[in-house]
């Protein structure tokens, strides 16, 4: 039995149901980090989308209200990294803090962005852009390396991780 479709409109609405209606939307998870001046730090971010190929651009979005927004969105040069189903642990802990790189295989790439080791893709980027997107800042970069493996995806969808089947 099929549920009977809710209609509201979203700035008048529960923003829980507005929230709950975008999670129907399943996406991959990425971790996004940065150096800063006491360190590295990382957070885990699903807002991530492919721009352009000529040239390689990008962007993601961090949410303003977040303790670690400031340090991104100074950023000049920042890590975007795919995550593999095998790398849940590393989705929840760079979701509850921004440094869980005490347990992870990673190294300091050009202009000291912290590289994690292992993810199904890494794209190395220099900011190019901002733009206001409401409680979010959406940044475009241009993607100047890639590092790229086989592997199923961590996926997230109404609140759930997961990875896709094979087919039938």
């Amino acid at each position: 039995m099929t549920a009977e479709p809710l209609h509201f409109d979203p700035a008048q609405g529960d923003s829980r149901a507005f929230r709950d209606a975008l999670g129907r939307f399943g996406t991959g998870v990425t971790v996004v980090t940065c150096p800063t001046a006491t360190g590295p730090i990382g957070i885990t971010a699903n807002s991530f989308a492919s721009v352009s190929l000529d040239p390689p651009l990008v962007l993601w979005s961090p949410a303003k209200n977040s303790a670690r927004y400031p340090f991104f969105a100074a950023a000049p040069h920042f890590a975007i990294h795919v995550l593999g189903i095998d790398q849940a642990d590393m989705c929840k802990g760079f979701a509850r803090t921004a440094d869980c790189f005490d347990t992870l295989d990673w190294s300091e790439g050009a202009h000291r962005v912290p590289l994690i080791e292992g993810c199904l893709s890494r794209f190395e980027c220099t900011k190019v852009a901002e733009h206001d997107g409401g409680d979010h800042t959406i940044i475009v970069a241009r993607v100047t390396r890639v590092s790229t493996r086989a592997g199923k995806p961590l996926l997230f969808h109404s609140g759930r991780y997961g990875t896709l089947s094979d087919p039938s």
